[in-house]
């Protein structure tokens, strides 16, 4: 598909129904994850940031491009770009970088109002609302008809305010967000309450933990959207230090064992490339 083909299949699966997006950190999951079926897919900044031996937060702008370009090309479905803060506070240098993150090739992308600084971590009312709005004018300045998310980060950043989240993103969606986003929500009030707050416009739930919850019991609430975030990367940076820790501390290899032969992913990528070079 073309980028134009993703960005217009993105904005129908917004339409209706509940999907699952999850969160790839490089080109080899971003395609296992494809072929296992998933219509749509997102970037990680924690997970790919942990790749690079970064801190979530610590990759520059032009390495976040850079990788929502590799996700972007690779594959066959539509990417959301987590484009994190926008790489810049003034509303302006976001529409910029907007702009520079509409030509990777994304089909959606979220922009966020954590500050960075966890002291004063959620930018001031007015001025999210402002970066929004200009990350709305930005990406209608393309033509691209990319997805745009909103989010906002209190329940991740210690503040864990319903209210105030409820009064950003009414006034993001108020802004120009095509979906709305408050990460860390965790019960059926919560969700609930954002999704009657910001209808008709669709909802992303984060699922970065066991909530109790199923897609089918997410959907019946009315969110359109679930992403895992850097989950998935977390799952794979664990099996790999358990077995790391066993070899180093005990000098045992028994993790090994049940563990997925070279054979078989040899064999799922040799499908995966045949089929993408296929006319």
């Amino acid at each position: 598909m073309t980028p134009a083909d993703k960005r217009r299949v993105f904005h129908e699966l917004h339409q209706h129904g509940c999907f699952v997006v999850p969160n790839p950190w490089n080109v080899g999951t971003a395609r296992y994850l494809q072929g296992l079926g998933f219509k749509a897919l997102a970037t990680t900044s924690s997970g790919y940031a942990h790749s690079l031996g970064y801190s979530d937060g610590d990759v520059a702008r032009d390495m976040a491009l850079a990788h929502a370009r590799d996700i972007a090309g690779a594959t066959d479905v539509p990417v959301n770009c987590d484009f994190e803060g926008g790489f810049a506070d003034d509303p302006a240098t976001v529409g910029d970088n907007v702009r520079l993150c509409v030509d990777t090739g994304i089909a959606g992308l979220s922009i966020e109002d954590f500050t960075g600084n966890n002291d004063e971590p959620l930018y001031e009312f007015d001025l999210a609302v402002e970066r929004v709005r200009a990350a709305r004018q930005a990406i209608d300045a393309t033509g691209s008809g990319v997805v745009f998310t909103a989010r906002s980060e209190g329940f991740i950043h210690g503040r864990p305010d319903m209210a105030e989240t409820v009064r950003r993103l009414t006034a993001f969606a108020d802004a120009g967000a095509d979906c709305l986003y408050a990460p860390g929500i965790r019960t059926r009030e919560q969700i609930e309450t954002v999704v009657k707050a910001v209808a008709p416009k669709p909802v992303n739930l984060l699922m970065s933990a066991p909530l109790g919850f199923t897609v089918s019991d997410v959907a019946g609430m009315g969110v359109r959207r679930i992403s895992v975030g850097g989950t998935l990367a977390r799952v794979a940076m664990q099996a790999f230090i358990r077995s790391a820790k066993e070899i180093a501390e005990q000098g045992k290899f028994d993790s090994f064992a049940g563990v997925m032969s070279n054979a078989e992913l040899n064999a799922f990528f040799h499908r995966d490339r045949v089929r993408r070079e296929e006319p």
